[in-house]
């Protein structure tokens, strides 16, 4: 991977460049009164946020013309990775940034308490999001973890005069710190047993050091499991994942949708890469570097199974649909651990496909709790009759929680397959049971809503039911996440090869 100096890199950082520049003129134009009035800043953002992706998907295109497409370049002396990898990433982040703030356009929380603040910290956190996502060096990784998490906490205490909302805030912030600190720890370690923060130097340490004997393996095991609790934390997988019904139910629901994906996916980028560059052999076809006798596959497959039997089993006593689908996001990072297991190229494909389909449902999901929230509530029976009410919203919800299941012919099913795949090819079938009987359970809860927007609360003969109004806004996101949903589960393939192409850089880096 070609080294770029400050000035060279420049060019290849032009999504990062925008994104920042949006985030300063929103800042300065939020201080004069008469364009604070107008309310103009979620226009702004929402306008950045397109120029960022039409700038992300023109680098793509720009790396696919020079010769090998799979290359990469190490930019800023090796602080970030400049791929297909991480345009991949980026692609999904600024597409959850942007979703979540057409959400919030109509949210009258967000005009009372600062539509000029909430942008900013939208903007900061997708920012740090991004420089996550390409993160190749231990400062970098803890310098944007730490731009997501405060901007997450502020968030996620917004609305002021919400009680639940404040005390959301105060337990992710407590967490936060704990995890942060180990994190932190951790690297530390690493850097006095290696030398460098640089994450390919770690693994080239890493192999000279524990091979001459010159420094014990157990040092290093320590290391890396601080390390990954930090990532643990951001990915919301056991035993980490504590904070994340609280806060999610506390959050306002927009802000909920965009941590369920966007520093999740973020945190998956980091996680890969942070292991693929130096736990993994180079050309060894998928190994892990053991340490001190230490499986890193069974570490992860158990955090794995762990992590989705949580998640599925705290979502089945939910009430409230906002915390269920909490406890639905932790099952899934359950679910993106299994092929991180293998290090093969199926696994990474597999992860990439997911996180997209993912990303698809799950917002799907969240809008709909938006719209039930906003004249009702967000306990299950607030969802009672809503297939009669409003069937343009509820039959949209159904494609979600079906395909968040995994039932054909939805995205949910072919994304599961991919999960499953490289599990079976490595001839982990204990894992892939495991896998399919949590699927099982989660089609329990997922469709206790269904029942309740199309078994319960129906008309008797000759009564008369109130429709329910949508905005027009609500209703084009709604189907523009539900068409793709149904469209990737018939047709998956150029998605595939798209994950395919940006997952080869770390094969045998």
């Amino acid at each position: 991977m070609t080294t770029l100096s400050t000035l060279e890199s420049l060019k290849y950082a032009y999504p990062e460049t925008a994104l920042a520049f949006v985030l300063v003129l929103v800042i300065l134009l939020d201080l004069v009164p008469a364009i604070r009035q107008r309310r103009i800043a979620m226009t702004m953002t929402i306008t950045g946020l397109i120029l960022t992706l039409i700038a992300t998907l023109v680098h793509i295109y720009i790396l696919g013309r020079e010769g090998n497409p799979n290359a990469g370049y190490s930019l800023f002396e090796g602080m970030i990775v400049f791929s297909r990898f991480t345009l991949f990433f980026k692609v999904i982040l600024v597409l959850t940034a942007l979703l979540v703030a057409l959400f919030s356009i109509r949210s009258p929380q967000v005009k009372a308490a600062g539509e000029g603040e909430y942008c900013t910290l939208l903007l900061s956190g997708t920012l740090g999001c991004f420089l996550m996502a390409a993160a190749s060096d231990f400062l970098m990784v803890y310098l944007s973890i730490e731009l997501v998490s405060i901007s997450s906490y502020v968030m996620v205490g917004f609305y002021r005069k919400d009680r639940k909302s404040a005390e959301a805030a105060l337990k992710y912030v407590i967490y936060g710190a704990v995890a942060s600190g180990l994190m932190i720890f951790g690297m530390s370690l690493l850097y006095g047993l290696a030398g460098s923060t640089q994450f390919g130097q770690v693994y080239e340490a890493l192999a000279a050091k524990t091979g001459q004997g010159a420094v014990s393996t157990a040092s290093f095991v320590f290391s890396f499991l601080l390390v990954l609790a930090g990532f643990g934390y951001k990915i919301a997988c056991f035993p980490f994942h504590m904070w994340c019904p609280d806060v999610y139910e506390g959050a306002p629901t927009p802000i909920t949708a965009f941590l369920s994906v966007g520093p999740k996916a973020a945190g998956f980028a980091a996680l890969i890469q942070f292991f693929y560059a130096n736990l993994s052999v180079p050309g060894a076809g998928g190994t892990f570097h053991a340490l001190a006798g230490t499986h890193w596959p069974w570490v992860l497959a158990l955090v794995s199974v762990a992590t989705m039997t949580a998640g599925n089993l705290g979502a089945v006593p939910q009430t409230n649909v906002k915390r269920m689908l909490a406890y639905s996001s932790i099952a899934h990072a359950g679910y993106l651990l299994m092929p991180f297991v293998m290090l093969s190229e199926t696994g990474l494909q597999a992860i990439l496909v997911y996180l997209v389909i993912y990303l698809l449902m799950n917002m799907g999901a969240f809008l709909v709790l938006i719209v039930v929230a906003e004249r009702a509530g967000e306990e299950l029976k607030d969802f009672r009759g809503l297939g009669w009410k409003c069937p343009s919203v509820a039959v949209p919800m159904a494609i979600f929680l079906f395909s968040l299941t995994g039932l054909p012919p939805l995205a949910g099913f072919i994304g599961k397959v991919w999960l499953f795949m490289p599990v079976i090819e490595g001839k982990w079938y204990w894992l892939a049971v495991a896998g399919v009987l949590n699927s099982v359970v989660s089609l329990y809860y997922y469709v206790k809503v269904v029942r309740a927007m199309f078994l319960e609360g129906i008309p008797s003969s000759g009564e008369r039911m109130e429709r329910m109004a949508v905005p027009a806004l609500y209703q084009v996101l709604l189907w523009a996440l539900a068409v793709p949903t149904v469209w990737f589960g018939l047709s998956f393939g150029g998605l595939s090869e798209l994950a395919k192409k940006s997952a080869q850089l770390y094969l045998g880096h």
